[in-house]
């Protein structure tokens, strides 16, 4: 057989080549099942631990490293739901996700209105529901790729097949970003009111929410915070958030 000048026979390079493409095949299919399996035991254990960290504060902790900043560790100090005061609990309802208890982790009514509104030429802006954001930070990334897009579709759909409504929010309101570093509504109460989130008036309560879309820039008594704080109040009076 004519071997390839300075190298190996053609015959046995396309042998080698056809059984290297079953075995990545293989190995590929491996991956992928353990990717949609893995999720379910790990969620399944938040029924009763929180976890101890989420990727988002993961990153978080890689970037304070970076710069130099401290703590690395970012304060957090996670609470039952008895222990956050109703009135936020409502107030980030009406700000993030006011279908949040009807719907089945998507709120399609909200994506197209997003969509509508970006044909009406007013730009694409978010549709995310609480369980998607909470699929997000506990596991995935900051970006707008279609591969953590998936993802975070998959993971959404895990956590409200193996979680309560009640426990999601609970898991959100503990580890939502409300500041540089800050995380969770206890430490969030603490940093920005100096309490227990337990004890947030309804204002105290409605501007937190009013900053969760950009917490690392906002202030709780910006202008901004204070505008988004009234349109969420009126929010909870008109649409009955329970």
């Amino acid at each position: 057989m004519p071997a390839v000048p300075g190298g190996e026979p053609r015959g046995e390079d396309s042998s080698k080549m056809s059984h290297a493409l079953p075995r990545l095949w293989r190995w590929l299919c491996i991956a992928l099942v353990l990717l949609l399996i893995v999720p379910f035991p790990v969620v399944l254990g938040l029924r009763v631990f929180e976890p101890p960290a989420t990727m988002v504060m993961l990153l978080r902790m890689v970037q304070r490293l970076l710069d130099g900043e401290r703590p690395l560790y970012p304060r957090r100090r996670p609470v039952p739901m008895t222990h956050i005061s109703p009135y936020l609990r409502r107030a980030v309802l009406a700000a993030e996700d006011a279908r949040f208890y009807d719907h089945g982790g998507f709120d399609f009514h909200e994506i197209a209105r997003a969509l509508d509104d970006y044909e009406r030429g007013k730009g694409l802006r978010g549709a995310s529901t609480i369980t998607q954001q909470t699929a997000k930070n506990l596991f995935l990334w900051d970006g707008h790729s279609w591969l953590r897009k998936g993802l975070e579709m998959y993971l959404t759909v895990v956590l409200e097949t193996v979680l309560s409504k009640d426990r999601i929010l609970e898991i959100y309101l503990n580890l939502a970003e409300w500041g540089d570093a800050v995380f969770g509504a206890e430490m969030a109460a603490e940093v920005h009111y100096g309490k227990a989130a337990v004890a947030l008036s309804r204002q105290e309560a409605t501007r937190l929410a009013a900053i969760l879309p950009n917490p690392r820039s906002w202030k709780v008594d910006d202008p901004v915070a204070r505008r988004r704080a009234r349109i969420i109040l009126g929010r909870m009076s008109t649409q009955g958030i329970r």
